[in-house]
Formats: structure tokens, sequence, C-alpha cells
């Protein structure tokens, strides 16, 4: 029998509350399992105690071979009880092809503005240097 440790909801409608439950991975979702370890509740704040995880059960239910899901893991990461390698796409983040063209024109213009203006500025300081000089 495949375990998983995952989120059963519960609460009305618009109000979601969830129990962290070791359920068959077979059942559905807010059906037969087999403990209740914990409990979500995303309606409170994020600086109040929303996830509530009995650590121990946890561990014990991953010890026996029980598979927790993306999100149950984050809480139990939070917690301590096991390790959530964090997804890594480096490349995904980054800008299209043309915004990339964009910025580098933009960026371009900007080394262009800047080169005249230091131009203008040495081509001020000169005459003056000559005219303090005589």
């Amino acid at each position: 029998m495949s375990l998983k440790i995952r989120l059963a909801r519960a609460g009305s409608k618009k109000r979601p509350y969830y129990h962290i439950v070791v359920a068959d991975a077979r059942s559905p979702r807010d059906g037969r399992f087999l403990e209740i370890i914990g409990s979500w509740n995303p309606m409170l704040a994020k600086d109040a105690e929303r996830v509530k995880v009995d650590g121990e059960r946890a561990a014990h239910w991953l010890g026996h071979g029980a598979q927790a899901t993306d999100r149950v893991l984050r809480f139990l990461d939070q917690a301590g009880v096991s390790k959530r390698d964090t997804r890594n796409n480096p490349t995904k983040g980054l800008p299209g092809k043309k915004a990339q063209e964009r910025l580098a024109m933009a960026k371009q213009a900007e080394e262009e503005a800047a080169a005249k203006a230091a131009e203008a500025a040495a081509a001020a300081a000169a005459p003056a240097e000559e005219a303090a000089s005589e």
C-alpha cells in the first residue's frame, strides 16, 4: 500500500481549512485516511501560527515509506522534519529575447549619453583651465 502525506480540505465555502493526513494514495482527497498529523489554516495572517504539524508522527510515517506532497513537504521542511530540495531553473526567470534586445539597446543608449555628457564636461572644463592659467 503506497502512502501519501497530503492535505484534506475542510472548512466551508471560501473559508478553506486543511488537515494534514496520512492516506492511501488511491483514496480520494477528502476521503478515507489513516491519521491526522497536523493542520493548515491559510486564512490566518502570515505571522500567525498557520501550520501545526506533529513532527514525531510525520517522521514515523516518512520512515514507513510515506511520500509527502510538495506543499506538505514545504511545511515539514519548515518544521525541520525533512528536507525539501528547491526547484532550480535559473533560465525561467530571465526575460524573453525581445525584452533582452530592448534592454541591450537601452543600455547602449545610456552609455552613449554618458560618453557625450563626459565629453561636454571635458570641453567645458578645458576653456576654464586655459583662462585660469593666463
